[in-house]
């Protein structure tokens, strides 16, 4: 049998409710071991967690013309690198793991006698060597297939039974505001709900308020971090106002009691639909807003204009839920701000700094190289202090160094934020920086605030009987749990 070197390891399931990856970590473990007793090193893990084989979707291929495919990313990655040679091996753990279509089987096969790799799976049901593998293959997902079919019809003439009572069905994930079982109202997430619906209908973009959420370490259901598609999903959902969906179309009243009111959901709708066809797109005016914090209640600033463009002011909104007794001079705050962030930016260690924790294992090592050759740099100083190099070779040695960091920084500013990047680019930071929208700048300043592990500034109540005037000791910045100062 033909051996492989640089073996892929493939593991899929259809349903993960718990969303753990319990069972692709079993077939992984089964799969591993069959690897090791083969002697075949894995190379790659393809990972196909709650990932169906069988579902299709509408497709438009390069040439115009539409087809239903499966949709699976990673089994597509898998191929193409066993068509570039970067994969010369595949184990998986059963037959109906890789393939339950029969074009993606033909697809595989295809790649495989092309690259002429060998392919092995822990049940045995998965091989490709010869013809007799072939045809047995293609019967077991032949069967596999239809398996997928009888069970799609059962499952869908359940589904539409429980529509025409409101009932809810029971399958998938956990929908965020309800517990598991899919009726009782989880009060802590459906305020978090309330809110956001409010915030939208006030005029605030859904992309700062998954910010917002982010900030607070608010998670959603199965992800650790918000986008702005999976929390409109949520505020559009009829689910949220009590509304039953069966192919989504309305039926009827649900069973499972509504988060928002009826009147709510249709302002919703109406608010998010005008946005997405471009009207009434909300535009951020005030960059420092949902980075202030009231010192009293904790609270987000917001600001509130005093009459002309350049009059306004950060406070603790009393319309917003916010205690209304804390308040700042909007322009000096923002030039303060700015000062500082625009100086940080300033830094030479900033790119390193920025990057840190947003980069992965290799630009963590680029970042050791910088250190490593700065310190040379030091050390090569000090021999030519000591004469104990010429300055032709010291000149010589200098600029290689010097060549090494400046590649590697540029390595590293690719994992900073556009906006950022395009500032620290500049020869005038400043100048650059006030040439930025708000959004734009707000989207820096957290850049700046994340790489330090900040969320922002705490503004403490002003003096009582003191001159109204701005006081920046009021400033502290904000730390998950807890303030320092700036």
């Amino acid at each position: 049998m033909k051996t492989a070197t640089r073996a892929g390891l493939l593991v899929r399931i259809s349903d993960d409710r718990e969303g753990q990856g319990a069972g692709v970590g079993r077939q992984q473990a089964d799969a591993q071991a069959l690897a090791d007793r083969l002697g075949w090193p894995v190379v790659e893990i393809f990972t196909e967690n709650d990932t169906s084989a069988y579902k299709r979707k509408r497709v438009t291929k390069a040439d115009g013309t539409i087809e239903m495919r499966v949709d699976r990313p990673e089994f597509r990655r898998l191929l193409a690198l066993i068509e570039s040679g970067q994969i010369d091996g595949l184990v998986a753990y059963h037959l109906d793991r890789v393939a339950r279509d029969p074009r993606d089987l033909e697809d595989l096969i295809d790649v495989v006698e092309r690259a002429r790799i060998p392919v092995e799976s822990v049940t045995g049901s998965l091989r490709l060597a010869t013809d007799s593998d072939i045809t047995m293959a293609r019967i077991g997902v032949a069967i596999a297939n239809q398996s997928s079919r009888d069970a799609s019809r059962r499952i869908r003439r359940k589904h539409e039974e429980l529509a025409t009572s409101g009932q809810f069905n029971g399958g998938g994930a956990r929908r965020y505001g309800y517990e598991r079982d899919g009726v009782t109202i989880n009060e802590e997430e459906a305020d978090v709900i309330r809110t956001c619906a409010g915030r939208v209908l006030a005029g605030e973009s859904v992309s700062s308020i998954c910010r917002d959420l982010d900030l607070q370490l608010i998670l959603p259901v199965r992800a650790q971090r918000w986008s702005s598609r999976s929390l409109t999903d949520i505020l559009r959902s009829p689910r949220i106002a009590g509304l039953r969906v069966h192919h989504g179309e309305v039926v009827g009243d649900a069973a499972w009691p509504a988060i928002v009111d009826r009147s709510t959901h249709e302002a919703l709708m109406a608010t998010l639909h005008a946005r997405a066809r471009g009207q009434n797109r909300p535009v951020l005016a005030r960059w420092l807003n949902m980075l202030l914090w009231c010192g009293k209640c904790g609270h987000h600033l917001s600001s509130s204009s005093l009459g002309g463009d350049r009059a306004f002011r950060y406070w603790c909104n009393s319309q917003r839920d916010g205690c209304g007794g804390v308040a700042i001079q909007g322009p000096r705050t923002e030039a303060y701000v700015e000062a500082e962030v625009v100086g940080y930016l300033g830094r030479p260690d900033v790119i390193a700094a920025l990057a840190r924790g947003r980069s992965s294992d290799a630009s963590q090592a680029t970042r050791h190289d910088i250190e490593a050759d700065e310190f040379q740099l030091r050390q090569l100083s000090r021999m030519w202090a000591e004469r104990q190099i010429t300055l032709d070779e010291y000149a010589e040695a200098r600029g290689i160094i010097e060549q090494r960091i400046k590649s590697a920084k540029s390595s590293l500013l690719a994992v900073v934020p556009l906006h950022v990047r395009n500032v620290l680019a500049s020869a005038e930071v400043g100048t650059t920086w006030t040439a930025l929208t708000p959004a734009a700048k707000r989207d820096v300043a957290r850049t700046v605030l994340g790489s330090q592990g900040l969320m922002g500034w705490t503004v403490a109540p002003a003096t009582s009987g003191g001159p109204r005037r701005f006081d920046p000791s009021r400033l502290s910045l904000r730390q998950d749990g807890g303030v320092h100062d700036v």
